[in-house]
């Protein structure tokens, strides 16, 4: 019944508004109940002893002694002055009795109802012809058919003598208008309050529910593939951040999206090319269309081509390694001048044919690092060949070792030439990814092996990056730790 969040929210809220108005009218009518039992309590008192002192003044004008007597001789008088007594609240009713119990005049409320010749109970006569004041709850059985709540003060004649009693009654002991007008009050603001509280909850779930049916919508067309739809992001609370990091998510799931399809396409053709070359010189070398003289030659090429497929293939087996977590690397301290050394010395030859300038920069003669010997010795060689044959004719190769604080080495590869488009620098590492959309100038990569080398890095707990000014220079870098 309750699916949406705006049904929830709406009965939360109404619930907890609900329980908290129930709680304040509960205090408020327990404050309001003794208050008013008090005061009630007061008024009955205050308007017994009233009529008894206007019952006893009417012995000073008479001869007579029996309260029945002095009543009946000013009858419409005493009930005028008690009927103005008894509006002191609205629910009181005035009996004066004598002695035996005899009602001889009754005004107020339930005045009307008491039948005639009735008389108060004898356990009440005999307590206040003692000259007792009573205050109690009682029914006063054959008076009233209910309980009432009963203030009893006995009148003295003028020989100081009980000669009747006044009692005052009412059939509540609170003042219940008070209470019911309050109440009603509370009951106006609690659905004020409610509807107040539904038009609050309807905009502010509105505005979680919006953002987060665009962002359902979205999935849904994630889920399909579609990595290019966007969200909307409004503000900056934790719906909007949500849009935001599903943006992000999606900005990320295109590119992977887009790196596959290139790498699918640069694997496809660099799987392509070579085995069509092989295949075509292998069928000129069966079928004799080219000639013995130029079948070294060609087989030369072959070989270099099938060189080409098991770096391909090596580059595709290394990253399924990483990715399973198969590859293990054994930390050792080496020397890694020393084997940055020989890895310049290796592609002398690259060098020469570009007649690149090479420094060699370094901190110190000797700096023993410890790390997986091998998986450095690929990064620093890929990071190598990269420089070379990026590096523009005649330009500067500059190799860097410097140690840095908290016992660190970095190691640096420059190059002058083409570069790295701004644009480009975010997704360098990122597997499948290569700067080169033509291939033109580079034709044998399929855009793993700065993806590999950050991964060994990272396996290192060290850090590598890169800057570039596109169309100047490019310099690759990455720490290590020293022994």
């Amino acid at each position: 019944m309750f699916k949406s969040i705006f049904a929830k929210y709406v009965l939360a809220f109404m619930l907890i508004i609900l329980s908290s108005f129930i709680v304040i009218i509960f205090i408020i009518a327990a404050i309001i109940g003794n208050y008013s039992t008090d005061a009630k309590s007061d008024i009955m008192e205050n308007s017994a002893k009233a009529s008894a002192t206007y019952v006893e003044g009417l012995f000073e004008y008479s001869a007579i002694d029996g309260v029945e007597g002095v009543i009946n001789t000013s009858r419409e008088r005493s009930e005028a002055m008690l009927n103005a007594i008894s509006e002191n609240a609205e629910d009181l009713t005035i009996l004066v009795s004598d002695n035996s119990g005899k009602i001889v005049l009754a005004v107020g409320s339930d005045a009307a109802d008491i039948k005639s010749g009735v008389s108060i109970p004898k356990t009440f006569m005999d307590e206040v012809n003692n000259g007792r004041e009573i205050s109690r709850d009682a029914r006063l059985e054959g008076v009233f058919g209910n309980a009432h709540y009963v203030y009893a003060v006995p009148v003295y004649n003028d020989d100081n003598a009980v000669s009747g009693t006044v009692f005052v009654c009412a059939d509540s002991v609170m003042l219940s208008t008070l209470l019911e007008v309050i109440i009603k009050t509370i009951v106006v603001s609690i659905l004020w309050v409610l509807l107040a509280a539904l038009i609050a909850v309807y905009f502010i779930t509105e505005k979680i529910t919006g953002p987060m049916k665009e962002i359902s919508v979205a999935a849904k067309q994630f889920a399909k593939g579609k990595f290019d739809t966007r969200i909307p992001v409004k503000g900056n609370d934790e719906v909007a951040r949500l849009a935001g990091a599903m943006n992000n998510m999606a900005e990320s799931l295109d590119n992977y999206d887009t790196m596959r399809n290139t790498f699918m396409s640069n694997v496809s053709h660099d799987l392509r090319s070579p085995m069509t070359s092989i295949s075509g010189f292998i069928d000129g070398i069966l079928d004799g269309v080219i000639p013995p003289e130029k079948h070294e030659y060609y087989l030369r090429i072959v070989s270099t081509e099938i060189k080409r497929l098991s770096r391909l293939v090596a580059s595709l087996l290394d990253l399924s390694r990483i990715q399973a977590g198969d590859r293990k690397f054994t930390m050792a301290p080496f020397d890694i001048c020393e084997m940055c050394r020989e890895i310049l010395i290796s592609f002398e030859q690259k060098i020469n044919d570009k007649h690149l300038e090479v420094e060699f920069d370094y901190s110190d003669e000797e700096l023993s690092v410890l790390a997986d010997r091998d998986a450095i010795y690929q990064i620093a060689y890929n990071l190598c060949d990269n420089a070379v044959k990026f590096a523009g004719e005649g330009n500067l190769l500059r190799i860097s070792i410097q140690k840095l604080k908290n016992k660190k080495v970095m190691v640096s590869v420059y190059n002058e030439g083409q570069g790295i488009p701004t644009e480009d620098l975010p997704y360098v590492f990122e597997r499948f990814y290569k700067s080169d959309k033509s291939r033109g100038l580079n034709k044998t990569g399929v855009g793993l092996g700065l993806f590999i080398s950050k991964t060994i890095i990272e396996a290192h707990g060290e850090t590598i990056w890169v800057e570039s000014e596109f169309g100047k220079n490019c310099c690759f870098a990455f720490t290590l730790s020293m022994e």
